[in-house]
């Protein structure tokens, strides 16, 4: 007999009596019971804080209290008791001022984590601040930390009564301009006040019958499956449909999704993967897919997916790029042809820019020969992966999901589900981040496969662990670098050779191997190139898009080979990478110019923090502790690979205006984004940017923008925007140059309504003004981006030399992204993307399923392993082809932060790693080979 607890509890202040199961808990009863979603749910386990609450007047995190532990008469509060839109709490008004957050996600846990040390210490210094956050483990996988401890800073000068909490609109800039300004985004208020409906926050809201799906997913890395027995399954309580390959089959479905086929040089298809693995076929990587259960409740869909009985016959793995290209390795697929006699390999891209090197680097007297291997990073969002699907009012299937390509989702999944693409509705939930793993469908399949079998709404939540071993992760890459310089240090040449490790996917895997070729030491003058990256199938996870895709991997090989060079050549390494600088005139690797020039004025305005940090170096080392400095610099592109384009509309309103497009939103500040481009377009209106309304990524309302990836909004769709807000104030406009109102419109007939686009258009080497193409086959030379971003990174570290542990202990970051839109939304990029390139850095990978399938086994760094002295500076070369002059900027702080630490780690101990993490055992393993 189930027996249940009857509990009188005060919930923000007000009195609630719930029964509740005593296993269940805290957060379940806050959540589903109680109907307070501003608490979320993310580990599970507590290691992330997105569920803190206070409980008798001490934080917990209600994700691991369970209902039985609850005292009898207790008071809890959640975040909507500390304040509501209309009337915020002095940590909500300042987290808003601070931009002390992105996706929002973390944001009502880190708030009530901040009541909770503000009750005790009413006048907390910084690092009390972060010990706090620490202590509880408050994480964020949006923001460096630094800007939430701002905030809580200036929320307790509020509530000592030093600061008053004053009114937004004086943060717009001159003449009401929302351009250029740190004016808050649009979703800053319901964030801070936990009333931002996240995916799993719209699932206790979805309508009765609604089904809870959960997947049948055998943990092996190569099988073949022999029997799928569910005989048991299907009888359990609860269990509506058990669904398989053959429901897929039965609605005429190819239970394929459709990747990226490739270059011509492509021997797959790129239908590889299955929805649902059938009988007879192979599980080719662990977490696949074989059956998915449909129950009433998420409880009786586990228990029954434990119950389904999977006769396997295992196979050899490949886990490692090495393996997979080793002369008779086994095949991932057997059907599908070899490239230049490398098992495995796929596809591959060539890059052959001027004269062959060889015999100059031969010659040279300084040349650096060494292979380099960089880790498969996991993204680590705070949301899991969830999503729902339905049949929409006009009998579309509709996915509501944590899509950031929803029209490109609409195409993979169509044909595989057996549904014409113009009967599937994809439609971005409010979203706990992404970083780029979203470009690849993961539940929309499932999902879709769900609902067609069973006729019902269908949800799909996985826990941490799951979200961690299923979806796909940053690929790594194995790279062979020889480059040389000459007497004066003057790189004379390189030689590169790639090797990708894709998963048994080829989905999304030729811009990826692109990048090696394009962004090999592209910040510097290098006539002569020759290379050739190749994309492999192994077993391990598949890999998507990660924020600055490939970049990364790329320049760990490239900024440590020209740090290594310039040790040899006996030069400063700032020195050596000045000497080389990509200056005007010269060409990317890709051959095509690059928009601005701006290094060298980003190196001058560096020097002085280098110089600074060298002698602070060599002042504060010890002989317990060494502390180094390293440099490193990045570019990264900021739109797709080759013809891109984007479109976007906007409509005349009585209260102002909307708009319409798919920039996706991962919680990089999409609404922003939108807002601030449009609100500077309409200026002659004189709009207040609450004026300006948004309907975004929705397949049945808004136009195709394209995805949110690339760093490719703020410019693609930030100029389809301009477009149709010229379209819009043309129409508008009186022949005296006044404008009409909405009604005058109406009355005199003209359109209120009206289509942006923009193609991507670039400079060529001739001046020329042309759109941009893809990369030749055979050389990789073309005009592949239009815009580009630039970085110089300052990494000082210390080194402890009887552990091996490496602190960063404070990042200079120098950009130039284009004129700026938004300070805090770009600071708030910048300041992650230094603490995401820390993790990749010194601690984050993806090898062991059965021990990096949790946050801290993953290795998130938390806000004591990120430095609260991170220094942001910005250049704004405007941008010919940018909206206002701006160009993007989500993923330059990634694309080469970690080889400055890694650099770094060199400079204070002498140990030069070229495999990432440095991890303290990697590092104690070169001081001690050091001393042998």
């Amino acid at each position: 007999m189930k027996q249940y607890f009857r509990k009188s509890i005060m919930v923000n202040g007000c009195p609630h009596s719930v029964v509740a199961d005593p296993e269940t808990t805290l957060a379940d009863v806050i959540r589903r019971q109680l109907g307070l979603t501003g608490t979320k749910v993310g580990c599970g386990v507590g290691q992330c804080g997105v569920c803190n609450v206070l409980m008798d007047g001490k934080l917990v995190q209600s994700c691991i209290v369970k209902w039985s532990k609850v005292s009898d008469g207790a008071s809890i509060l959640t975040i909507e008791g500390m304040g509501a839109p209309g009337r915020l709490h002095a940590l909500q008004w300042a987290f808003i001022k601070c931009g002390g957050f992105q996706c929002g996600f973390c944001t009502p846990g880190f708030i009530v984590s901040a009541k909770g040390l503000l009750d005790e210490n009413h006048n907390p210094t910084r690092e009390d601040v972060r010990d706090w956050f620490q202590k509880h483990r408050n994480a964020c996988r949006c923001t460096g930390y630094v800007q939430i401890v701002d905030a809580v800073m200036l929320a307790a000068k509020v509530l000592r009564g030093e600061e008053e909490m004053t009114d937004f609109s004086e943060m717009l800039g001159k003449d009401g301009a929302v351009w250029g300004t740190y004016y808050p985004r649009p979703s800053a208020v319901y964030k801070v006040t936990g009333t931002w409906d996240f995916g799993d926050d719209v699932a206790l809201k979805l309508p009765e019958g609604t089904l809870f799906a959960a997947c049948v997913c055998p943990e092996t890395h190569h099988a073949r499956v022999k029997k799928i027995d569910f005989s048991e399954a299907e009888k359990m309580p609860g269990v509506v449909k058990i669904v398989t390959a053959a429901d897929i089959f039965a609605n005429k479905g190819t239970n394929r999704i459709r990747g990226q086929v490739g270059s011509g040089t492509a021997t797959t298809d790129g239908w590889e993967r299955r929805i649902l693995v059938p009988e007879g076929d192979k599980i080719r990587q662990w977490g696949e897919s074989v059956a998915i259960v449909c129950a009433d409740t998420e409880t009786l869909a586990r228990e029954a997916a434990k119950a389904v009985k999977v006769e396997l016959e295992e196979l050899t793995p490949l886990l490692y790029v090495k393996d997979a290209m080793a002369p008779g390795a086994i095949k991932v697929y057997d059907e599908i042809a070899d490239i230049d006699g490398i098992p495995n390999a796929f596809n591959k891209r060539p890059i052959i820019k001027g004269d062959d090197p060889k015999a100059a680097l031969d010659r040279a007297p300084f040349v650096v020969d060494e292979e380099f291997y960089s880790s498969r990073q996991p993204h680590l969002t705070m949301e899991t992966d969830c999503g729902f699907g339905y049949y929409d009012e006009e009998g579309r299937l509709t996915l509501q999901t944590k899509s950031i390509c929803v029209y490109r989702h609409q195409l993979m999944i169509a044909r595989g589900l057996g549904v014409a693409p113009s009967k599937i509705r994809v439609i971005q939930n409010n979203m706990g981040a992404s970083f780029g793993y979203k470009v690849a469908p993961t539940n929309e399949p499932l999902l879709g496969a769900c609902v067609i079998a069973t006729g019902r709404p269908v949800y799909m939540r996985l826990d941490m662990k799951e979200h961690i071993v299923r979806t796909p992760k940053r690929s790594p890459f194995l790279m062979k670098v020889r480059v040389g310089a000459d007497e004066k240090g003057k790189i004379v040449g390189l030689e590169n050779h790639w090797y990708v490790d894709h998963g048994p996917y080829s989905e999304s895997s030729q811009d990826l191997t692109n990048k090696g070729g394009q962004f090999m030491l592209a910040p510097y003058h290098v006539d002569d190139i020759r290379g050739c990256g190749y994309t492999l199938f192994t077993n391990h996870r598949w890999s998507a898009a990660f924020r600055a895709y490939g970049a990364p991997q790329t320049y760990h090989a490239g900024e440590i080979a020209v740090d290594m060079l310039a040790e040899k050549a006996g030069i400063d390494p700032l020195e050596f990478r000045e000497r080389n600088l990509l200056r005007v005139g010269d060409t990317l690797p890709s051959g095509q110019k690059a928009e601005v020039y701006p290094l060298q004025a980003m190196v001058n305005r560096m020097r002085p923090y280098y110089e600074e940090a060298k002698a602070k170096a060599e002042a504060l080392s010890t002989d317990t502790v060494k502390r180094g400095v390293g440099i490193s610099i990045g570019i990264y592109n900021s739109n797709d690979d080759g013809a891109d384009d984007a479109n976007s509309h906007i409509e005349l309103t009585r209260d102002g205006v909307t708009l319409y497009n798919t920039w996706e939103d991962h919680g990089q500040g999409a609404d922003m984004g939108c807002v601030g481009t449009a609100h500077e377009a309409l200026r002659p209106l004189g709009l207040k940017p609450e004026q300006i309304k948004l309907v975004l990524s929705d397949t049945a309302k808004a136009p195709n923008s394209g995805a949110a990836a690339a760093s490719r909004c703020q410019v693609m769709v930030g100029m389809a925007i301009v477009d149709s807000c010229q379209k819009l104030l043309n129409a508008m406009r009186r022949p005296d140059g006044t404008y009409r109102t909405y009604d005058e419109m109406i009355a005199e007939n003209i359109p209120v309504y009206h289509e942006g686009y923009y193609k991507a258009t670039l400079r060529n080497v001739d001046g020329e003004i042309q759109t941009c193409t893809g990369m030749d086959d055979a050389t990789g030379q073309g005009y592949p981006f239009a815009n580009h971003m630039f970085g110089i990174f300052l990494a000082e570290v210390a080194v402890e030399l009887a552990t091996g542990k490496t602190t960063v202990e404070r990042f200079t970051l120098v950009s130039d992204v284009g004129k700026i839109n938004n300070f805090a939304v770009v600071e708030g990029q910048q300041y992650g993307g230094i603490a995401q390139g820390i993790g990749l850095a010194l601690s984050e990978d993806f090898v062991d399923m059965r021990k990096h399938n949790n946050l801290i086994g993953c290795g998130l760094p938390f806000i004591k392993d990120v430095p609260d002295a991170i220094r942001l500076i910005h250049l704004e070369s405007p941008r010919e082809f940018g909206p206002f002059g701006a160009s993007g900027t989500g993923e330059m702080p990634l694309s080469a932060p970690h080889p400055a630490i890694l650099n770094a780690i060199n400079n204070a101990c002498g140990v030069r790693l070229t495999t990432i993490p440095a991890t303290p055992e990697r590092v104690l393993e070169g001081l001690k080979a050091k001393k042998a």
